[in-house]
């Protein structure tokens, strides 16, 4: 196990790094001058030069880049170039409102997403299975924006049972919050409920067809039993993987959802900074996603080795 992890944590460090280049990259080709930017379209073009300067954007790449990811990895995420202030506290602010959120979602989906996967298999082939395999299946080609629109008319504007907007009032407690989050959930439930039930599904339709299934029900096991103790525990195995990478998504992709309910998290921060050409912001911004990524997807490599030491074994041949 510990050669397994050393192996898999050198390979999520390896990809950090090549994701910081990128990011460091993809920054500098933005069109634009963050100058510019920043005092406005009026400004005089000396005075442009000299805050860009000042910002140390006349140095060379290497320097800019060497510069900011070793302050990075020791938690020094810059200065702000349009609030002149400290990246992270905005980086950890909005990575945890990004998290209540995802949070929110990650409790109705995966166990509604899981359970239906598990219904579908049980009556495959009959209508029970299409109606959850069609709807996931529809349910997941359509944009959050347009299910947000259409969830934001019903909920919010006809019924008038949810708040619009997931900005909550000051001081609001716990399941204040809550509330306030359920309908901007809503749209990614959809969008990633189809996804779960479907590979549950084939989990499970794979091991009831299996030969230890077969041999639990021919020693007169109760069929609970054999479900409970014999074909989840096998069928799972490819969820928890689908799920580790979603919960990233959960966290890092919510541009859409963020920005259409007014909500506060890193979606919306790195949106905010492209256009803004904050340059510090928007790097720490998705290096930290990648960094979510990487813990999600290694915790799963491990959970499921554990529960699958073949895979373990394989990866050390």
């Amino acid at each position: 196990m510990l050669r397994f992890l050393i192996r898999r944590i050198g390979l999520s460090i390896a990809t950090l790094f090549l994701l910081s280049i990128m990011v460091f990259l993809g920054g500098q080709v933005l069109p634009g001058n963050v100058g510019r930017a920043i005092l406005g379209p009026l400004a005089d073009a000396r005075a442009v030069e000299v805050l860009n300067k000042s910002l140390g954007l006349d140095r060379p790449l290497l320097v800019q880049y060497w510069d900011w990811i070793s302050h990075f990895v020791q938690g020094d995420m810059g200065m702000s170039y349009i609030f002149r202030s400290p990246v992270s506290p905005f980086v950890i602010d909005a990575l945890g409102n990004s998290m209540k959120l995802a949070l929110v979602a990650f409790v109705l989906v995966v166990p509604l997403g899981i359970l239906g996967g598990v219904i579908a298999a049980l009556n495959l082939n009959r209508p029970l299975d299409r109606i959850i395999s069609l709807g996931g299946l529809s349910a997941t080609v359509l944009p959050e924006f347009v299910t947000g629109i259409i969830l934001i008319l019903i909920f919010g504007v006809w019924l008038r049972w949810l708040p619009v907007s997931a900005a909550w009032p000051d001081g609001a407690g716990f399941f204040t919050q809550i509330y306030y989050l359920i309908l901007p959930a809503l749209p990614l439930f959809l969008v990633l409920f189809g996804y779960i039930a479907r590979m549950a599904r084939s989990g499970m339709i794979e091991a009831l067809d299996a030969d230890y299934t077969r041999t639990a029900v021919l020693k007169g096991l109760k069929w609970r039993t054999v479900i409970g103790r014999h074909v989840l525990r096998n069928a799972l195995l490819p969820t928890i993987t689908v799920i580790a990478t979603q919960t990233g998504y959960l966290i890092g992709g919510l541009v859409v959802v963020e920005t259409l309910f007014r909500y506060q998290g890193i979606g919306s921060l790195i949106f905010t900074a492209a256009r803004g050409k904050d340059f510090p912001i928007l790097e720490a911004g998705i290096l930290t996603i990648g960094i979510v990524y990487a813990v999600a997807t290694l915790a799963a490599d491990v959970l499921y080795s554990m529960l699958n030491p073949r895979i373990r074994l394989g990866a050390e041949q």
